[in-house]
């Protein structure tokens, strides 16, 4: 599994014209799954997610009650070492992908995370307004 996390002012995810989540003041995170993630590995990227001290005075997003923005990004996974064509067998498919990004979602709710998401396959348009820039990957 693997995160980008990034500080922001605000972000949103919209989809057909329809903002679908908002945040403002915390961490947007690019999340995507492999084929070896399960759901251990999903609640790990949760801890992991809520306890990194990336935030102002190196607090985290559980000291602050900061809000996240979960959006799926299979892409995280892409390999263009050959060519210029991304292949993207890296990334599980989303009949896998899907649950797993759920249960990131609902184990950083289980720890009292304020979280938001993009929607699964679909099209979204992410906005996102990056504070100090922070942006840290996460390869679990």
């Amino acid at each position: 599994m693997r995160a980008v996390v990034q500080t922001v002012g605000r972000a949103s995810v919209t989809v057909d014209g329809e903002v679908v989540g908002a945040v403002t003041d915390g961490l947007l995170v690019l999340l995507g799954v492999t084929h070896t993630d399960t759901g251990e590995t999903a609640r790990t990227m949760a801890r992991k997610i809520h306890e990194l001290r990336i935030l102002d005075d190196e607090r985290s997003a559980a000291d602050t009650g900061a809000a996240i923005l979960v959006v799926s990004q299979f892409t995280l996974y892409g390999d263009a070492r050959r060519g210029r064509r991304p292949s993207w067998t890296a990334a599980a498919p989303a009949e896998v992908a899907e649950p797993l990004v759920e249960a990131v979602v609902a184990a950083l709710r289980d720890r009292g995370a304020p979280v938001q998401t993009g929607r699964f396959r679909t099209h979204m348009l992410v906005e996102s307004v990056n504070v100090g820039p922070r942006t840290l990957l996460l390869d679990l």
